[in-house]
């Protein structure tokens, strides 16, 4: 059987051609080799046609799952054989846990490679996995280290006294398969508590012994409380025992099969290998002679990546960097190890950039991942211009690149970018490549340039032509394309359609008759961001519905699991007029359902999410009282509750969630004086000053993009009166300091805010120094410095509120 090499970068020629030369062999020697690989391809398929009565693991994550665990350094550094200095980052599946311990859990149930049995002395035993109830209880471990000392390994039989019942023993065995005993009660501490103590399950003992059934004698509730406050989780019980399993496989207790990778052998638990790869556990159930032998064979799988990989069984992180994490994704598809995989996927989507993207894409063509590659090339989609000046740009394959000019989501400061692109591709080897020049500048929307623009493309032409003896006429059509301008209206934009909408919600309209006034109730959402002529942009907005009952400005609005919140704000003018109410907004049923009431009206104040919960901070609660109460809510109760308030009262602020915390800047206090101060606010732990901003503002916009907070628009207290501010600064959280950035064209005040595909987008507000509105959208991109205007407001201008959100295709179409 022959393999056709698809189109790959070089670094990944030898893994290809060392896979090519060992099937080759393969087919050529034919025999043992032969029905040796064949009968391990069948161990997948012997697997999933007959489950042997387990349900199938799935561990399909959202790689949002996916964390640098900060007590595990998340980068380290080393050196590869060339020398060059290698950067690794630790990425761990924050689901890990407790999928592993489920899949070993219907293992028990289904008796899969079961070990060990307890039996009570009235005749009734439970089986289980020896590792498992090792990693709780101190017993069995004991005759781990027994049978490892005596070099042999078989079934282990426990006999526990008298003491022990089988409600007892049943619990201790739910305990170290969900870290949470349901059966626990005052009826039944007793008898739980002897299984613990007769196998040495010290957890189960401190779970008995803080018990909140038992009777306080000494403040009786308080105690309970404080009993319950050191109680640890299920989960947090599940991690204890991954890390004690950890443990015993590195001091190789009960490690009952040697793995041999090429010239390394590697000792471990067969039961751990199978529930984190379908293709150990199909090795080890499918009744193969590898049930039963001590040692097994890993074909095609390096010691360099069979490590890792148990590292990963063990533990749920994988130490990553752009020098393996291709070949660690080779080896997790050959052998189905899906918590791997999942890791490296995940690693790919938030590491992508644009010296990487094209391999990426490559890559994951060439293995037939849809969902990578999709997400690759919009990768080079938005980041265009970045990408064209790589050195792997130039190794694109023409049919490639053109598929990427002819795509309308194409984005790029100006068409010229594009033009450029093409001809310093065609100039990489202008000798082969110009035969494919005609082709590729169909994909250069010249329409779209402006004359200035197109004088540059007659003279690259002009050269271009002179170099090849005129031999590819390209100035000529060129020119009737641009002259001409024969195209559609269509045809003269490149027209985008993010996955995510930018969202606008409610908001004002100014208006010196105050009677005349409309705050809105409309929802509208970006479809598309169109690009035109030179830097023409233009944004198609269409309308989401109606907030129910009344409309609302300076309101709260965030995105917590995929829904839309909208809170507090005012209805009109008067003091009464400030609101506590709040809806729900479920794009996925295009429904809306109220929430619980804050306990205090706000406007002019902020909504952030954090830990699965919404923080409404500060506000004002009429015009002339500012709060300083922050309150939480949360959806599974449907209520909200009071936290630690801010250190003073405040309103028109900003705040932006980055690593679990809440940062604030500026805003107004109880004498309406500006501020200049930043802070970071925890509900436990209280309020930490940081570096002050150059500028006291209020009523600005703050957003977090790249590990960055930028601060835009506002007002600020120049000579005691408001006044416009069109600086803006860049904030770095991790050296506590600041820097100016390119500043706004116009004032945006009480403007709103989000971040759309890596860009910041400021929208709406009016001047406070004539009270003229905004009705423009501008867009800051960090890779260029500069603002843009990239469109008009739909409706309202004014404090509004932006977010953006995940449509269904229905409604956008």
């Amino acid at each position: 059987m022959e393999f056709t090499r698809p189109y790959l970068p070089l670094e990944w020629e030898e893994r290809w051609r060392r896979d090519k030369e060992r099937r080759k062999r393969m087919i050529e020697e034919g025999g043992e080799k032969m029905q040796e690989e064949n009968r391990r391809l069948s161990w997948i398929k012997a697997y999933n046609d007959n489950r042997m009565g387990v349900k199938h693991s799935v561990w399909q994550e959202s790689t949002h799952n996916y964390r640098l665990p900060e007590d595990e350094g998340g980068t380290a550094r080393s050196t590869d054989e060339t020398g060059s200095e290698e950067r690794k980052q630790t990425y761990h599946s924050a689901t890990y846990t407790q999928q592993m311990f489920q899949t070993l859990e219907d293992f028990r149930h289904s008796s899969l490679l079961t070990d060990l049995t307890l039996s009570t002395q009235n005749g009734q035993s439970l089986r289980a996995h020896s590792s498992v109830i090792a990693a709780v209880s101190s017993l069995i471990q004991q005759k781990l280290q027994e049978q490892d000392a005596g070099c042999s390994r078989g079934e282990i039989q426990v006999h526990l006294g008298p003491e022990v019942n089988h409600l007892g023993l049943a619990a201790v065995l739910e305990f170290a398969y969900s870290g949470a005993i349901t059966t626990l009660h005052r009826d039944t501490a007793a008898q739980i508590q002897a299984a613990a103590l007769a196998l040495g399950v010290q957890r189960v003992l401190d779970l008995c012994e803080g018990g909140g059934w038992e009777e306080q004698k000494d403040n009786g509730n308080k105690k309970k409380e404080e009993e319950k406050k050191k109680r640890v989780s299920a989960s947090d019980q599940l991690d204890v025992s991954l890390r004690a399993i950890r443990q015993l496989w590195v001091e190789k207790v009960g490690c009952d099969v040697v793995l041999e990778a090429e010239d390394r052998e590697f000792t471990a638990h067969r039961v751990v290998l199978a529930a984190s790869s379908d293709y150990f556990r199909g090795m080890f159930s499918s009744g193969m002679r590898e049930c039963q032998q001590r040692s097994v064979s890993v074909p095609s799988l390096g010691g360099e990546e069979l490590e890792p990989f148990l590292h990963c069984f063990y533990s749920g992180a994988l130490d990553l960097s752009w020098e393996r994490v291709f070949d660690l994704v080779c080896s997790a598809l050959q052998f189905q190890i899906q918590p791997a995989l999942s890791l490296c996927l995940g690693f790919l989507e938030q590491e992508i950039d644009a010296t990487s993207c094209l391999d990426v894409a490559s890559f994951a063509e060439a293995y037939a991942m849809g969902d990578l590659l999709e997400l690759a090339d919009d990768y080079v989609l938005r980041h265009f211009q970045e990408v064209s000046v790589t050195p792997k740009f130039q190794d694109l394959p023409a049919e490639r690149l053109l598929g990427y000019l002819c795509c309308d989501g194409l984005c790029t400061p100006s068409e010229l970018t594009v033009f450029r692109a093409v001809v310093a591709w065609l100039e990489a080897d202008l000798s082969e490549r110009l035969p494919q020049a005609r082709k590729l500048m169909t994909g250069v929307r010249f329409p779209l340039m402006t004359f200035r623009e197109f004088c540059e493309v007659r003279a690259i032409n002009l050269r271009m032509e002179c170099s090849a003896d005129g031999e590819v006429e390209l100035h000529g059509t060129a020119l009737k394309d641009f002259g001409l301008g024969t195209a559609s209206s269509e045809e003269c934009f490149r027209v985008r359609r993010p996955k995510d909408a930018l969202v606008l919600i409610g908001g004002d309209q100014l208006n010196p008759d105050m009677g005349m006034r409309l705050p809105s109730r409309q929802l509208w959402f970006a479809n598309a961001l169109r690009s035109g002529v030179g830097l023409v942009k233009d944004i198609e907005w269409r309308t989401l519905g109606d907030i129910p009952e009344q409309a609302r400005f300076q309101h709260g609005a965030a995105v917590m699991a995929g829904k839309l919140y909208v809170v507090g704000g005012c209805h009109f003018y008067a003091n009464n007029d400030t609101m506590k109410s709040g809806f729900c907004y479920d794009p996925l049923h295009n429904t809306w359902q109220k929430i619980a009431d804050m306990h205090e009206p706000r406007s002019n104040f902020t909504v952030v999410v954090r830990e699965s919960a919404l923080y409404a901070i500060g506000g004002d609660k009429d015009s002339n009282t500012n709060l300083d109460s922050v309150e939480v809510y949360c959806p599974d109760s449907n209520s909200w509750r009071f936290t630690r308030p801010l250190d003073q009262a405040l309103s028109g602020h900003a705040a932006v969630v980055w690593k679990g915390d809440i940062f604030i800047s500026g805003g107004m206090n109880c004498e309406h004086q500006c501020l200049v101060s930043v802070f970071l606010y925890h509900p436990e732990k209280g309020t930490m000053y940081l570096s002050d901003m150059a500028h006291d503002r209020a009523r600005h916009s703050m957003e977090s993009l790249g590990g960055r907070f930028y601060v835009a628009g506002g007002v600020c207290n120049f000579r005691k009166f408001y006044t416009d501010l069109l600086a803006c600064e860049v904030y770095d959280p991790i050296g506590d300091s600041w820097c100016s950035v390119a500043p706004l064209a116009i004032p945006h005040v009480g403007a709103a805010s989000a971040i759309l595909e890596d860009k910041l987008y400021v929208l709406g507000g009016y001047s406070q120094e004539d009270y003229s509105e905004s009705k423009l959208v501008h867009r800051y991109d960090p890779t260029t410095g500069r603002w843009q205007n990239v469109g008009r407001m739909p409706g309202p201008n004014t404090d509004i509120c932006a977010c953006v959100l995940r449509l269904p295709d229905q409604l956008r179409q």
